[in-house]
């Protein structure tokens, strides 16, 4: 049934942040509010849950990964340093 419903700016906000979260659509995640707030338990997903298959990075002892970010932040710096530095026209 498709009709139009005015949502207090407070109920429209947790529903996106509902949303969000849950990373399902606008629809499912509104029908499965509306189920537990009418006192029914939530229809099941069809859809199997999300994993991510990790692998190793494989990188050698003493490598901070954790640095890399730094490092492409620097270079993303030095970048914008060159360009803007870059006589117009150039």
């Amino acid at each position: 049934m498709r009709t139009t419903v005015t949502l207090d700016k407070d109920v429209e906000q947790m529903l996106r942040d509902a949303v969000h979260h849950s990373r399902a659509s606008f629809k499912e995640t509104l029908n499965t509010a509306i189920r537990t707030g009418l006192g029914r338990s939530p229809a099941k997903a069809d859809r199997a849950p999300f994993t991510v298959n990790a692998k190793p990075l494989g990188l050698r002892p003493g490598l901070d990964p954790a640095g890399l970010n730094k490092l492409a932040d620097d270079l993303e710096v030095d970048a914008f340093l060159r360009e803007s530095r870059r006589p117009e026209g150039a």
